[in-house]
Formats: structure tokens, C-alpha cells, sequence
């Protein structure tokens, strides 16, 4: 009985792990995310999101055709306490043949004390990633977001700011001669969590000190509320921005 129980639960998690790769290859086709001879930097926070990320888009650099290459890279905010294990990430890299760079940056609070510590270390994670990548000659940067990022995104912008925006799939840089993508934009976040348990994704060691106290866990939380009323919500929210 236990051996059968047992069999069902691998099913129904190799059923989530096919899902999974699905929206990722439609999101990647839908939206026109991959090329031929494409240099993709993935930025590796070191959580599910972007573990995933690096184990699909490792996988799709070994099909031939569209023929891109691969590399991640992890930023330590040194004045922030806020800790992966960079082991951990250097052999999960290396194990998908995904050539690891470790870069560090900070921010000054005085310079701008009207921003938050999220924003500050927000803006100044990207900055360093974007110089990095464009010194490096990579020409798109990966971003881990899943299609629960994007529609909570939707969410605060509309009753925040008064906007219909979101982030995109794709998104070319004004001041960088980079494209952002994001191959999970289809992506559940529930699914994306499945998977992480199944293969044993290793947390980080000290969450950010600062990660419960932003609007995003609030809005986080009115969204699942949506889907608890509705269990379409989150196409109905994504078909309102999104027309393909």
C-alpha cells in the first residue's frame, strides 16, 4: 500500500516537473524570448525561482537550434545580511555545466534617503548585473520571475499607481544594449515549488531581513485570495495586459 502511495506521488510530481518545462518552452516560443546566438546571463538569487531557471534554460542550451549560450551570476550585497550558501550555487552551476561569476556591490542610504533599503539594493543589484553583462558581451539578461511575480506586479501597479503595467517577457533596455527576459513568465510559482522539494533546491541560509515588511507579501496575499474566489483569476488578470 505504502509502495503504491508512494508511486502516485512521483507520478504526480513528474506530471508537475513536465508542466513546468511546457510553459516554459511556450512562454520562451509565445514570446519570442530565445535566438540563434544568444549569450543569456541568468541572474541566480540562489532561490527556487532562479535554481529552476538555471536547470531549464541549462537543459534548452543543449538542443541545437535556436543555439544560445548560458552563464549565471550571483551578487552579494555586502552591506546587507542577507546569505546564500555560495557552494551550494557553485555546484548546482557547475552539475548543469553553467559557468558561475559571484559579483558584490552596495548602497549608500544617505544618498537618497527618500528610497527604501529594498529599492536601494533593488537598483543597485541590477546596475551591477547590467555592466557586468554588457562587459562580458552577454546580450540578454534571465530574470526568475514566474507568472505570480508578474501578476501581483499588475496588482500593486494598479492600486498604487493608478497603472495597467506589469513586467514584460521581454523587455530591451534604454540605457544598456541589453534585453531582459523571462522564461518562467508562464510559470506557476506553486509548480516551481513542487519541483524545488522534489530535487531537494537547498534554501538560502539567512533571508533578507527586510522581505516580509514591503506591500508585495500583502498584495501576495489578495491575490491568492482572487483565486481562492476564482481559480481563473490569474488567466483572466494575464489576458487583460497580455494579448498574443
Amino acid at each position: 500500500m505504502l509502495i503504491g502511495h508512494l508511486h502516485l506521488i512521483k507520478f504526480e510530481v513528474m506530471k508537475v516537473e513536465r508542466k513546468v518545462l511546457k510553459q516554459f518552452n511556450k512562454g520562451c516560443v509565445d514570446y519570442h524570448l530565445l535566438e540563434d546566438g544568444d549569450r543569456i546571463l541568468i541572474a541566480l538569487s540562489g532561490g527556487k525561482d532562479s535554481l529552476e531557471l538555471v536547470r531549464l534554460l541549462a537543459q534548452r542550451s543543449r538542443i541545437f537550434k535556436p543555439h544560445i549560450e548560458v552563464e549565471a551570476a550571483h551578487i552579494i550585497m555586502d552591506n546587507i545580511p542577507y546569505e546564500t550558501d555560495r557552494s551550494y550555487l557553485q555546484a548546482f552551476c557547475a552539475e548543469n555545466g553553467i559557468k558561475l561569476h559571484i559579483l558584490h556591490s552596495s548602497f549608500d542610504e544617505s544618498t537618497d534617503p527618500r528610497k527604501t533599503r529594498c529599492f536601494l539594493c533593488a537598483w543597485n543589484r541590477r546596475k551591477t548585473l547590467f555592466e557586468f553583462a554588457v562587459s562580458q558581451g552577454f546580450n540578454k539578461v534571465a530574470l526568475g520571475h514566474h507568472m505570480d511575480d508578474i501578476l501581483v506586479t499588475l496588482l500593486m501597479n494598479i492600486t498604487f499607481e493608478g497603472s495597467h503595467s506589469t513586467m514584460q517577457p521581454s523587455l530591451s533596455l534604454k540605457h544598456y544594449p541589453l534585453t531582459i527576459i523571462r522564461p518562467l513568465c508562464l510559470v506557476h510559482e506553486a509548480d516551481i515549488r513542487l519541483v524545488a522539494e522534489e530535487l531537494h533546491f537547498s534554501k538560502q541560509k539567512t533571508l533578507c531581513p527586510y522581505e516580509e515588511t514591503t506591500r508585495r507579501a500583502d498584495m501576495q496575499a489578495i491575490f491568492q485570495q482572487l483565486e481562492q474566489m476564482n481559480p481563473e483569476a490569474r488567466y483572466s488578470l494575464w489576458r487583460s495586459v497580455f494579448m498574443i
